[in-house]
C-alpha cells in the first residue's frame, strides 16, 4: 500500500510538473498570437449578442468562449483562465471516469490535445470563423465529461437513466453542439462498465444513445436551427478549416483524438484502478507504474514540441502589428532590424509604414532586409486579412479599410479590429455619427471600452483629428478624391499605383507618390512625382534614397539633365563603386551578383533598382 500511495504520489508530481510547464510555455511562446486572437474576438455584454449567439446549436460555448477569448488582452491572464479550465477538466475527467492518481498522466492527453488546437493554427488564426474557438473546445469537454459523471449517479430504476440521457443530449446539443453529442456517447460506452447496470439495460442506452444521436440535431435543424448548413449539424461547435472548396483535415486531427481519448476512456471506466490484493512483485513491475508515467509525458511533450507552429515571419508579423496598435513605430524597427529569415511582403509593408511615420523612409527604406517570401500556410494567404485594413487605413485609403472590415466583418464575423478600425476610419472622415454608433458598440466591450472612451473627446472636433497624434498623419494621406473601385486583393500593388496615379498636394502625400514611383521602377513615372516634390522642398535636404534615383535614372537616360542637381558626393561614389563591380563581375548570375553586392551596396536603391525583382505580391 505505501508502495501504491508513492507511485502515486510521484505520478501526481509529474504531472502538474508537466502541467505547469505547458502553461507557463504558452504566453512565453505564443503572447502576440494570443493578443492578436483577442484583436480578432468581439463579446459585448447585451442581451441581443448574448440571443444571436444562441440561434445555432452550441451558442452556449461560443458566447462563454468569446467572454474568456476578451482575457488574452493580455496574454497571461487569459491564459490563467485556460489552465484553470484544463484544471476543472482534468479533475472531472479523473472523478466521471475514475482514472486513479496513479495513472494521472493520462489527464494531460486531452489538455495536450486542447493545447495542440491553439498553438497549431498558424494562419487559420485569420480565417477561422468559430467564435471564442481557443476555449470553445476545452468548455465542450467539461460539459461532456461533466455530463457523463452525473450519469453516473442517476438511479437506474423507472428508466431514469435512459430519459436523462435524451434530456441531456437535446439540452447539451443546443448549448455545446457536437460537445453534447460525445457526451451521450460515452455515456452509451460507460453502461456497459457500471457494475450496477445489466447488459439488457446497458444494451438499450445503447440504442437510445444511437436514435438520440441521429435523431436530436435533424429534428432541432427542423425546428429551430435553420442558419446552419445541413451538412455541419453534427459538427457544430468544431472548427472548420475550410476555404472556399479547399479543405485541411489534418487539422481536425486534434479533436478526432480527442474524441478517441473519451471514447476509449469510457471503455476503460472500472479498468484502471489498481489491483490492491496483489502485491507488486520484480524490479520491472516495480518500475513500471512510474515508468509508464514519464513515458507518456514524454510521448506528449515531444509530440506537442514537433507540431507547434514555429514561423519566424508568422510570429513577426503578430509582433509588428501589437507595436502598430501601440504605435510604438521604434519598437517595431527594432524587430524589422532583427530578421531570422527572408521577410513576407506584410513585414516589408509594416516596417515601411514604420519608417514613413518617423520620417525616415526617404534615407532608410533600403537598410532593412526585403524580400517576398510565402506565407507558411497550407492556403493561400492574402495580406488583406493580415495587415491590409491597417495598411489602408494608415497611408489615408481609409474607404478601402472599412470595405474590408465590412467584407470580412460580413465573412467571417464581426471583431472588435474590425470595429475600431471602421471607428477610425469614421473619425477620420468626420462622419461623427457612424464613429459614435461602433464606439457604443465598443464600450460594451471589457477592455476596448477604454480605447472607445479616449475616442468621444474627438466626436465633432475635426481640428482635434488633425491634432491627434494616431489620426493626424492619415488625415495627410487623404486622396483628394473620394473613391472606391477593386483593389483585386493585392494591397501593395493597388497602393503602390494609387499614389503614383492619384495626384495630391500634400508634402506627405506627394513623398509616398515619389517612394511609389520608386517601386515602380519606372523613369518616366518617377520623374513626374520627383519634380513636383523637389519644388515642395527647395533648400531642404533631400532624403539620400531620392538622390540615389535621381542619379541613377538620370545616367541611364539622357532625357533628364542632372548636372545641375546637387547631389552628395557620397550618392556620386557609391553608383561609380557599384557600376564598377557589376562590370567587374559580369556574366554572373543574378543570385551570385545579390551575394557579392548586398554587403556594400544592399541599402542603396542602386541595388534594389538592378537585383531585386520579380517580388510576389499577394
Amino acid at each position: 500500500m505505501k508502495h501504491i500511495n508513492r507511485t502515486a504520489c510521484l505520478s501526481l508530481l509529474l504531472t502538474v510538473l508537466a502541467f505547469v510547464s505547458a502553461v507557463v510555455a504558452l504566453p512565453l511562446l505564443e503572447a502576440d498570437m494570443l493578443w492578436k486572437a483577442q484583436e480578432l474576438n468581439l463579446h459585448l455584454d447585451t442581451a441581443l449578442f448574448f440571443r444571436q449567439q444562441m440561434v445555432v446549436a452550441g451558442g452556449m460555448l461560443t458566447w462563454l468562449g468569446t467572454w474568456l477569448t476578451e482575457f488574452f488582452y493580455r496574454p497571461w491572464l487569459g491564459t490563467a483562465w485556460l489552465a484553470a479550465c484544463w484544471v476543472a477538466l482534468m479533475v472531472l475527467t479523473a472523478r466521471a471516469l475514475r482514472v486513479p492518481l496513479r495513472m494521472s498522466a493520462l489527464l494531460l492527453v486531452p489538455v495536450a490535445l486542447l493545447l495542440l488546437t491553439v498553438v497549431d493554427m498558424g494562419y487559420w488564426l485569420y480565417y477561422l470563423k468559430l467564435r471564442g474557438h481557443i476555449f470553445v473546445a476545452t468548455l465542450g469537454c467539461i460539459a461532456a465529461v461533466g455530463a457523463v459523471w452525473l450519469y453516473r449517479v442517476v438511479p437506474l430504476r423507472w428508466g431514469l437513466r435512459h430519459a436523462y440521457m435524451v434530456a441531456a443530449t437535446l439540452v447539451l446539443y443546443m448549448l455545446c453542439g457536437f460537445y453534447g453529442l460525445l457526451a451521450t456517447a460515452m455515456m452509451a460506452v460507460v453502461s456497459w462498465r457500471l457494475q450496477s447496470t445489466p447488459r439488457r439495460q446497458a444494451a438499450v442506452a445503447t440504442l437510445t444513445a444511437v436514435v438520440t444521436v441521429v435523431a436530436v440535431p435533424l429534428l432541432l435543424y427542423r425546428l429551430c436551427y435553420h442558419e446552419t448548413n445541413i451538412v455541419n449539424i453534427y459538427w457544430t461547435a468544431l472548427p472548420l478549416y475550410r476555404i472556399a472548396a479547399e479543405e485541411t483535415r489534418l487539422y481536425y486531427l486534434p479533436y478526432c483524438l480527442l474524441a478517441a481519448y473519451y471514447l476509449v476512456m469510457a471503455a476503460a471506466y472500472g479498468r484502471l484502478l489498481p489491483a490492491a490484493a496483489v502485491p507488486p512483485s520484480g524490479r520491472l513491475r516495480r518500475l513500471w507504474p512510474v515508468g509508464s508515467q514519464v513515458l507518456t509525458v514524454a510521448a506528449l511533450g515531444v509530440a506537442l514540441s514537433q507540431c507547434w507552429y514555429r514561423d519566424a515571419n508568422y510570429h513577426t508579423e503578430l509582433r509588428m502589428q501589437r507595436l502598430m496598435e501601440q504605435e510604438d513605430w521604434q519598437g517595431l524597427l527594432a524587430v524589422a532590424a532583427q530578421p531570422k529569415d527572408e521577410p513576407t511582403r506584410a513585414i516589408v509593408m509594416m516596417r515601411n509604414l514604420a519608417l514613413f511615420r518617423l520620417g525616415r523612409q526617404g534615407d532608410e527604406q533600403y537598410h532593412y532586409l526585403t524580400g517576398a517570401k510565402d506565407s507558411n500556410a497550407p492556403f493561400m494567404v492574402h495580406m488583406t486579412q493580415v495587415i491590409g485594413r491597417s495598411i489602408y487605413y494608415n497611408y489615408g485609403m481609409v474607404n478601402y479599410c472599412y470595405r474590408w472590415c465590412l467584407e470580412d466583418g460580413v465573412e467571417y464575423g464581426w471583431r472588435a479590429e474590425y470595429l475600431k478600425y471602421m471607428t477610425r476610419c469614421a473619425l477620420v472622415n468626420g462622419e461623427w455619427r457612424v464613429a459614435r454608433k461602433y464606439l457604443r458598440l465598443l464600450q460594451h466591450t471589457r477592455y476596448h471600452r477604454q480605447w472607445a472612451e479616449r475616442q468621444l473627446p474627438l466626436l465633432g472636433h475635426s481640428e482635434r483629428v488633425a491634432q491627434d497624434k494616431g489620426y493626424g498623419p492619415v488625415t495627410h494621406m487623404l486622396p483628394p478624391d473620394d473613391r472606391l473601385s477593386s483593389d483585386e486583393a493585392l494591397v501593395e500593388r493597388f497602393l503602390m499605383y494609387q499614389f503614383v496615379l492619384v495626384k495630391g498636394d500634400d508634402p506627405l502625400y506627394r513623398e509616398q507618390s515619389l517612394l511609389a514611383a520608386m517601386w515602380t521602377k519606372d523613369i518616366a513615372t518617377f520623374w513626374g512625382c520627383f519634380f513636383p516634390y523637389a519644388q515642395q522642398h527647395i533648400g531642404q535636404r533631400m532624403p539620400i534614397h531620392y538622390q540615389e534615383a535621381a542619379y541613377l535614372y538620370g545616367q541611364l537616360e539622357n532625357k533628364v539633365d542632372i548636372s545641375g542637381m546637387p547631389f552628395d558626393d557620397g550618392v556620386r561614389q557609391t553608383y561609380a563603386a557599384f557600376m564598377a563591380t557589376a562590370r567587374q563581375y559580369a556574366g554572373s548570375s543574378e543570385e551570385r551578383l545579390r551575394q557579392i553586392m548586398y554587403p556594400q551596396f544592399g541599402h542603396t536603391f542602386y541595388y534594389e533598382y538592378f537585383l531585386i525583382r520579380n517580388q510576389k505580391l499577394y
